[in-house]
């Protein structure tokens, strides 16, 4: 069986040394064995699983989703249709996250047009339409 340093695992998977103790605590990456040193000693199966977890956090899944995909990854008894019910609520929960910035661009688009950008601050538009955004979502409608 190919053995290998946390450091060699962590430059193959593309990932730091720190990255790999921090998924170890998380439960996301199995607990390696151990040299008579206390040196890590993992298997290059990990490395897969590495860039696994690489691929699904760049695609927004947060390490409790990523978690669920791996569980079902390596679980004989999962269905495609748990899997792409996971993607589908990512996909959800993205255009549910594009539709409030694009409320959030607006706003910001409009208090930007308020301003010509000259003089002194303290009559500033944006600044006053601050002032009085405490209570409203999307003040600036």
């Amino acid at each position: 069986m190919n053995e290998l340093t946390i450091g060699k695992l962590a430059k193959r998977a593309g990932v730091t040394i720190d990255t790999v103790r921090f998924y170890e605590r998380r439960g996301l990456v199995a607990e390696p064995k151990r040299t008579a040193s206390n040196y890590r000693i993992y298997s290059a199966v990990e490395i897969a699983r590495l860039q696994f977890i690489k691929k699904a956090k760049s695609l927004g899944f947060s390490l409790n989703e990523i978690n669920e995909l791996l569980v079902l990854r390596h679980n004989p008894d999962a269905t495609k249709k748990e899997v792409k019910n996971r993607v589908e609520r990512k996909i959800n929960d993205i255009k549910r996250k594009i539709a409030d910035l694009s409320y959030i661009l607006a706003d910001l688009e409009k208090l930007n047009q308020s301003c010509n950008g000259h003089g002194s601050a303290d009559d500033c538009p944006i600044l006053e339409a601050l002032d009085g955004c405490e209570e409203e979502e999307h003040c600036c409608k």
